[in-house]
C-alpha cells in the first residue's frame, strides 16, 4: 500500500502544478482509503504535503510570470489566520463530517469552475477589502477541512478576483503554501503526524508537480477549467460513496459520467443532445 500511495502521490504533485490544486483534493482521500490513516490525520499530512509541493510548483510559474504577488499577499495574509482558526476548530469536528462537507464543498467549486468566469479589462486588480474576506473565507475552509484550496483559490482568483487561468493557477499556489502552513500549525495540538509517510509522500508529490508547472502553459485555460471542474466532482462522488452510502456515491458518479459525456459531445460537435432536442423543438413549433 505503500507503493502505490507513493505512485499516486506523484500524480497528486501533477496536477497541483498543472491545475494549481487537486493536491489536497487527492491527498485526503489517498490518506485515508489507500494508506489507512484516520481522517484528522490524514487531513494534517495532507496540508505539509500540500505547503511544501505547493511551494515547489510556484518557483516555477514565478519564473514564467504567472504570480500576482500583490492578489497572492492579500489573499495568503488574509487566509493564513483564516487557517489557523479552522486547523483549532476541526478538532472539534468528527472525522466523517469534515469528509462529507469536503465533498460537498468540491462539489460547489467544481460547478463554479463549469459555469466560467466573466472577462475582466486587462490590468483588473481585485479590491483590497474583497481580496481580504474572500482569503479569509477560503483560509477558514482550508484549515477546518484540509484542502490545500487549489478548487478553492483557483475559483475565487478566477471567476471573482478576475485573473486569466495561468496566473490564477500560479498565484493560488503561493496562497495554498502560506495556508497550508497556517492550518498544519492549527491541527498539531491535536493531530498525529506520521513524519515518515508525510516526507516519503511529499517527495514523490514534489516530482510530479514539477513535471506539471512544466506543462501548465502548454494546455488551453478554458479547458483545463472544465476539465477540473469534472474532475472535482468526480472526486466528490468517491468520498460521498465512502462516507454516506455507496448508492449514492455511484448514482453521483454516474449523473456526472453522463453530464460530462454530453458536455464534451456539444464542445466538440460529435454529437449534442441538447442542441437535437431544442432543434426538434423548434421544428415542431414551426409546423
Amino acid at each position: 500500500m505503500i507503493a502505490l500511495t507513493v505512485a499516486l502521490a506523484v500524480l497528486v504533485g501533477v496536477s497541483l502544478g498543472l491545475l494549481g490544486g487537486g493536491g489536497s483534493i487527492l491527498l485526503v482521500p489517498l490518506l485515508t482509503y489507500v494508506a489507512g490513516l484516520p481522517a484528522k490525520d490524514a487531513i494534517a499530512v495532507s496540508l505539509l504535503v500540500v505547503a511544501v509541493t505547493s511551494a515547489v510548483a510556484a518557483i516555477s510559474h514565478a519564473r514564467a510570470g504567472r504570480v500576482q504577488w500583490r492578489t497572492a499577499l492579500l489573499f495568503g495574509s488574509a487566509g493564513i489566520v483564516g487557517a489557523y482558526a479552522g486547523g483549532l476548530l476541526s478538532h472539534l469536528v468528527p472525522g466523517t463530517v469534515l469528509l462529507i462537507a469536503f465533498a460537498a464543498v468540491m462539489v460547489a467549486a467544481g460547478l463554479a469552475m463549469l459555469r466560467g468566469r466573466r472577462e475582466c479589462p486587462a490590468g483588473h486588480r481585485i479590491p483590497v477589502a474583497k481580496a481580504i474576506g474572500q482569503g479569509a473565507a477560503v483560509g477558514m475552509l482550508t484549515g477546518l477541512l484540509g484542502a490545500g484550496g487549489g478548487f478553492l483559490v483557483v475559483p475565487a482568483l478566477a471567476l471573482l478576483g478576475g485573473l486569466a487561468m495561468p496566473a490564477a493557477i500560479g498565484t493560488s499556489l503561493v496562497v495554498i503554501a502560506m495556508n497550508c502552513v497556517a492550518g498544519l500549525a492549527g491541527h498539531l495540538s491535536g493531530a498525529a503526524l506520521d513524519w515518515r509517510l508525510a516526507g516519503v509522500v511529499t517527495a514523490a508529490a514534489v516530482v510530479g508537480a514539477l513535471l506539471g508547472s512544466r506543462l501548465a502553459a502548454r494546455i488551453d485555460p478554458d479547458s483545463l477549467r472544465a476539465g477540473f471542474g469534472w474532475f472535482v466532482l468526480l472526486m466528490a462522488s468517491l468520498i460521498l460513496a465512502e462516507e454516506v452510502d455507496p448508492a449514492l456515491g455511484l448514482t453521483t458518479a454516474g449523473l456526472t459520467a453522463v453530464a460530462a459525456a454530453m458536455w464534451l459531445g456539444c464542445r466538440t460537435d460529435v454529437y449534442c443532445p441538447i442542441r437535437t432536442l431544442l432543434h426538434r423543438t423548434s421544428a415542431a413549433a414551426v409546423r
